[in-house]
């Protein structure tokens, strides 16, 4: 007769293999891989701090019409299971009803780090007609002329009341309010670029953070995602 594992192995088994799918690489070199798979929400979780007292409260974030979609309100953030690391986004969004404000979180850790609401992470900014803007939530980066697009280095910082933002390169790269704009973030190591309809609209070196998971946040207005995906480097 076949002997079973005991029991302490068993247990010690199912969390390893739990830990290994939560902190898995993004997988294979040039792997493409569906973060939203256009049905539902698995391989999500959702933050949403003010779901927490008040549960009659829907979460912001839904699916409609085989599109992830942020509704803006309550604010808060869908964040991968998984840990990744050396990828490439690519994300296709619009805003549905208004201009607004969203972003796409990298190298997310530390749950509401910020404002009791924000992970440790790195935003890419997605704010109408600042699309490509950094803003330091907890983690840093490095840019060229630095003072110059994050204003008085004694200023600099990653917390509240700090300059955690690093003004994007370009003007003009987004698409009329409505239309469909595409940004491609890759994440190479401990740098980060982004491009915004195939204009490179920010680049930055040692960050202070390699991998971790990504983020969609809910900050106010309704953005639609037809397409988000992650290719391993």
């Amino acid at each position: 007769m076949k002997k079973s594992l005991p029991r302490y192995l068993a247990i010690s088994v199912v969390f390893i293999s739990i830990f290994s799918f939560c902190h898995r690489p993004a997988s294979k070199n040039g792997t493409t891989i569906n973060l939203f798979n256009g049905k539902d929400l698995i391989g999500w979780h959702v933050d949403v701090p003010a779901m927490d007292t008040d549960k009659s409260l829907k979460s912001p974030f839904l699916v409609r019409d085989n599109q992830l979609i942020s509704m803006g309100v309550p604010q808060g953030h869908l964040i991968t299971d998984a840990v990744y690391h050396d990828y490439i986004i690519d994300a296709e969004y619009r805003f549905v009803d208004s201009p607004g404000n969203c972003g796409i979180l990298v190298h997310a850790s530390t749950p509401r780090i910020l404002y009791k609401m924000f992970p440790k992470s790195l935003e890419c900014q997605m704010m109408y007609q600042n699309a490509g803007d950094f803003w330091c939530i907890g983690e840093d980066i490095s840019v060229p002329d630095m003072e110059k697009r994050r204003g008085p280095k004694e200023n600099w910082g990653v917390t509240e009341g700090k300059g955690r933002r690093i003004i994007n390169l370009t003007d003009g790269s987004e698409k009329p309010l409505g239309e469909w704009n595409h940004m491609k973030i890759e994440c190479r190591g401990n740098s980060v670029k982004v491009w915004v309809n195939d204009t490179l609209v920010n680049a930055g070196t040692n960050c202070t953070a390699s991998k971790g998971q990504i983020a969609v946040q809910a900050e106010g207005a309704q953005v639609a995602f037809r397409k988000l995906t992650l290719t391993s480097l």
